[in-house]
């Protein structure tokens, strides 16, 4: 294999360190541009600049590369001015978009051809986050045009998750007892490592919009949780209850419950996107007990409490309403 030249406009947290990660594992000479809020890694060259202020990417202003990742979430104006930027000294863009640019919700086995929302290369707001994302894919096609690939990916695991989607599942259940387990068991769950996404980014051949995440239909949430339960060797017990007992409880599926969504539009848009384009180009997907132990093991070396995103909710069933649920008759 040949070593690439790459830059990753970020690479500090959950997806871009995964980024990171797997290009310096495979011997490429990485470069990185973030705010330089952290200790820089002795494996790459680390450039800082502040893509929310002027000047952010004069870094930038020298130097060729194979292959930018660029894995920002906010204003699509940043992505537009650095896709511009870079468009004649790198050879393709990978943006980390999401799914969330279709139409809300999509329907079940929607391909990557799926209605859009309606949105600016340009625009500097951020609080749409469907917006924003495909504002950003724009940018990316508006300097890189089809040397471009837009990464849609879905619901995203793995070690370093900064989100707490599987760490709150995961630290709930290693401190045991009955634990409310959101039904149907057998409810399909689709979700993509962060490494294996980095992996297909840095390598695959696809250009334009891919759906990456894992096949659907095949994981379940009994899955996911049992196999939570024999990561942390929890004397957990897992109490099934019907979506329609959650809702009478007022809980919240996908905050309160992370990854789950009871049967219906919400979950077949989620949980059930076509990947035959993304399974076609390359994209490999990893156990899902490789996930679960990683992320647990990572959880448990930190002291058991994950770094939260200051731009995302914080998730969880809060203990009252746990108790209150459990407290029902079978």
């Amino acid at each position: 294999m040949t070593a690439k030249r790459v830059l990753i406009l970020g690479g500090t947290e959950f997806v871009g360190h995964a980024f990171v990660d797997e290009a310096v594992a495979r011997g490429h000479d990485v470069t990185v541009l973030n705010r330089g809020s952290r200790e820089p890694r002795p494996d790459v060259t680390a450039l800082v600049g502040d893509r929310t202020a002027p000047g952010g990417l004069d870094a930038l202003a020298d130097g060729e590369w194979d292959l930018v990742v660029d894995t920002w979430s906010w204003s699509p104006k940043a992505v537009t001015d650095a896709a511009a930027l870079l468009s004649s000294r790198a050879q393709k863009y990978v943006y980390v978009s999401s799914r969330s640019v279709h139409t809300y919700p999509p329907p079940a086995y929607a391909r990557e051809d799926a209605p859009v929302v309606e949105a600016s290369a340009d625009e500097t707001d951020h609080s749409d986050y469907a917006r924003a994302k495909r504002g950003g894919e724009l940018g990316a096609l508006a300097g890189f045009g089809d040397r471009a690939l837009l990464l849609r990916a879905g619901l995203i695991l793995g070690p370093r998750e900064n989100i707490g989607r599987l760490p709150w599942w995961l630290a709930r259940i290693a401190r045991g007892g009955e634990v409310v387990a959101p039904g149907p068991a057998g409810a399909g769950i689709q979700y993509v490592d962060a490494r294996d996404l980095a992996a297909f980014g840095l390598y695959t051949a696809a250009t334009g919009a891919v759906n990456v995440v894992g096949p659907p239909d095949i994981t379940t949430m009994r899955d996911v949780l049992e196999a939570s339960v024999a990561a942390t060797g929890s004397d957990a017990r897992l109490r099934w209850f019907a979506p329609e007992q959650i809702a009478e409880a007022g809980i919240e599926p996908w905050l309160e419950l992370p990854i789950w969504i009871p049967p219906g539009p919400d979950s077949d848009g989620m949980h059930r996107a076509d990947v035959s384009t993304a399974l076609a180009a390359g994209l490999t997907v990893r156990p899902l007990a490789e996930t679960v132990d990683d992320t647990w093991r990572w959880l448990h070396s930190i002291g058991g409490v994950a770094p939260q995103r200051p731009d995302r909710p914080v998730v969880g069933l809060p203990p009252a309403k746990e108790a209150a649920l459990l407290a029902l008759a079978p």
